[in-house]
């Protein structure tokens, strides 16, 4: 059984292992950077640590999250960068059974390869993010962590 971070983001509902998150946060104040892609909300400092914030709801549906009391961050490391995810709620954690995972057709294409599978819940579907394939795939990463190298 693998352990996964179900969050909200829009209307649905999406999934992180559990093993690639570092931690959930309340929303803070967020610092913008200039010049960084349209996903990229800011930064933010948890625990004396720099985090960029990106925003799950843009990358998905390009359109900005409406902030609330429900958001939050959700702080995931992959291979590449340690980041803040901003997501409209999260909801669980929960074991889920790699039987219960199922592979999509519609998910193999090349501009979703970090949609790694769908479960169903008791509450609907839940698509299952991969986050080191999220990062990889997001158009203006490298300008991203060049500006972490130099600010750390």
């Amino acid at each position: 059984m693998n352990k996964y971070v179900i969050f909200k983001t829009g209307n649905e509902e999406y999934g992180i292992p559990l093993q690639e998150v570092v931690s959930i946060e309340k929303l803070t104040e967020m610092t913008p950077i200039p010049q960084m892609p349209d996903y990229v909300k800011g930064m933010i400092e948890i625990r004396e640590e720099l985090f960029p914030i990106i925003d799950l709801e843009y990358i998905f549906y390009n359109r900005y999250q409406t902030l609330n009391e429900d958001a939050r961050f959700v702080v995931v490391q992959t291979d590449e960068l340690s980041l803040a995810i901003l997501v409209n709620e999260v909801k669980e954690i929960i074991e889920i059974a790699p039987e219960k995972m199922k592979q999509v057709p519609l998910l193999a294409n090349d501009k979703t390869t970090y949609l790694s599978g769908v479960t169903s819940l008791e509450s609907g579907l839940v698509t299952l993010i991969n986050p080191q394939r999220l990062v990889g795939s997001l158009d203006g990463i490298n300008e991203l962590q060049d500006y972490l190298e130099s600010h750390q």
